[in-house]
């Protein structure tokens, strides 16, 4: 138990349904269609609509997302809701244009988003609801204006000079080059109209149409390979989840082209190390979890890719050998300064929405949206007001790398939804937020929990610690709030340390306490959302 005397939230407790949310307005909302007699996908996608209005910044319909349900009388299912390059999007074309790197603010950096056909499949496959009656919340928000909450505008600050870039970036979405203030109420009228018709329409509202026509003319004008037919054949997919075992529970993950199975593989190193005996605070719990993150993401940057293209070794890289290889490389007194090549690999090679709902009948949904980077490429289709994402980054423009760009092809993907289960009942839907440190976020968060049997809420507020990828991992960066004596220790044993200028992620979770018929929700105060129950 949290000890009372210090700043903090409590767990949620509640009986008949809970959801959990990075913005207040979105959990409402999932509760409200709770209580109005819908299920957890039907609140899970209102709420998610509503952020991608609220929270414009981290996620949008013009990005992507996946998830992952489980029926309380079904098997847990998952959905792959990433989005595919052009079809005329050949690595050949970009030699051909002197482009060696895809830039965020670039029209090649944008997939075609898969968010509202996810939507779709998923409503019509699980909704008690009609899809057009679950929009209408967002519909009202952007249409009436909502008001702007701290870590919304905080990230919104971060981008002026690339929403500057953009004409309609600057025109929709800043105001004299300024982010709203906090408090204030912005309104979005053009992404109302898109919602609405939406609601109308279905996908086609979004992927054929006026709609589509104005994203497409969009991009191809500032020198996109993008058409009208690479909308209309948008499609998502349902996808076997992959697992592995942790102190008697099921962890599960999407497959690739997501990043889940970097969660899985961390978890399988840290098995073998005895988390439960060292200290939940000390430096030498910090280093090992560092180093188990360098390893593992070593993994990922040479092997994960669109299974529909290259082989993706899943099975190897979860197996037993693997994960003990990794942990004879981790040496307690000191970082390791070289990391030996990947046996996986055949070559070499930031801002979402996560949250989470339970019902009555204990159906649950793990739900992750996104635009990648805050406010995504920062480009913004003028007629419809959508904001597009830059998940086409997640490409390399290396022929021979296994993650290359190529015609419909999906780039990987940091976003990953998580599930816990046992006895084959969903135990908790969770997730982290935080571009590229969702997996180790993930085993962060399930170490405290199972190894350290932390409270849910004291398991999410925990100080984070994660090596800073874009330098080779050569530094690590430590949210302010861990001790300098830790901090010194961790300088120490070998590793640059510094703050970074916004905290690592974000986190919800909901823990189903069967015996008790009791939820219990958490939500990180990184952001601006709560857990409700009822």
């Amino acid at each position: 138990m949290r000890s009372l005397y210090m700043p903090g939230r409590s767990t949620v407790h509640a009986t008949n349904g809970m959801a959990a949310t990075s913005q207040p307005l979105s959990t409402f909302t999932a509760i409200q269609i709770l209580q109005q007699g819908g299920n957890a996908m039907d609140a899970a996608i209102a709420a998610v609509a509503v952020q991608c209005v609220v929270e414009p910044q981290s996620t949008g319909i013009g990005g992507d997302c996946f998830c992952l349900y489980k029926p309380h009388d079904g098997e847990l299912v998952g959905f792959n809701g990433s989005g595919r390059a052009p079809a005329a999007a050949n690595v050949q074309w970009y030699c051909d244009n002197s482009i060696d790197q895809i830039e965020r603010q670039s029209p090649h950096a944008v997939t075609v988003p898969g968010v509202i056909d996810a939507w779709e499949q998923l409503s019509a496959d699980y909704s008690t609801m009609q899809l057009k009656d679950l929009l209408q919340p967002a519909i009202r928000y952007a249409d009436e204006g909502f008001p702007v909450n701290h870590r919304v505008n905080f990230d919104w600050q971060l981008c002026l000079d690339l929403l500057s870039n953009d004409p309609a970036g600057a025109k929709y979405y800043l105001s004299d080059g300024k982010a709203p203030p906090i408090g204030s109420i912005v309104k979005l009228p053009l992404l109302a109209e898109t919602l609405s018709h939406i609601a109308e329409q279905g996908r086609e509202g979004f992927y054929d149409g006026w709609v589509a026509e104005d994203i497409v003319a969009f991009l191809r004008g500032r020198g996109g390979l993008h058409t009208q037919e690479d909308f209309a054949n948008a499609r998502g997919e349902y996808v076997t989840p992959i697992k592995t075992d942790y102190w008697g529970y099921e962890v599960y993950e999407c497959p690739p082209n997501g990043q889940g199975v970097v969660a899985l593989a961390l978890l399988n190193i840290l098995a073998g190390l005895d988390m439960k005996n060292i200290d939940p605070n000390s430096a030498e719990r910090r280093h090992i979890e560092i180093e188990a993150a360098r390893l593992a993401y070593r993994d990922r940057e040479g092997v994960i890719a669109d299974p529909a293209f290259v082989d993706v070794p899943v099975e190897a890289w979860l197996s037993e050998n693997h994960a003990a290889r990794n942990r004879d490389l981790i040496d307690r007194s000191k970082r390791l300064a070289d990391l030996p090549p990947s046996p996986l690999a055949a070559a070499i090679h930031n801002d979402t929405v996560y949250l989470t709902v339970v019902d009555g009948e204990r159906n649950a949904v793990s739900f992750i949206n996104t635009l990648f980077y805050p406010f995504g490429s920062g480009l913004v289709a003028p007629k419809s007001g959508v904001v597009l994402h830059n998940r086409g980054q997640g490409f390399v423009l290396d022929p021979d790398h296994p993650n290359c760009i190529a015609p419909g092809k999906r780039p990987l993907h940091t976003i990953i939804p998580g599930m816990l289960m046992k006895d084959g009942r969903a135990q908790m839907p969770f997730g982290v937020m935080g571009g590229h440190y969702q997996a180790a976020g993930h085993a962060h968060l399930l170490v405290n929990l199972l190894d350290y049997e932390m409270d849910l809420q004291e398991a999410i507020e925990d100080t984070r610690v994660f090596p800073d990828f874009s330098d080779g991992a050569n530094t690590v960066q430590v949210e302010d709030g861990m001790a300098d004596t830790v901090r010194k220790e961790l300088e120490a044993l070998g590793h640059a340390t510094y703050v970074p200028d916004r905290p690592i992620g974000g986190a919800q979770a909901i823990w189903i306490d069967w015996e008790e018929g009791v939820l219990r929700g958490g939500s990180d105060p990184r952001k601006d959302g709560c857990a409700i129950g009822f």
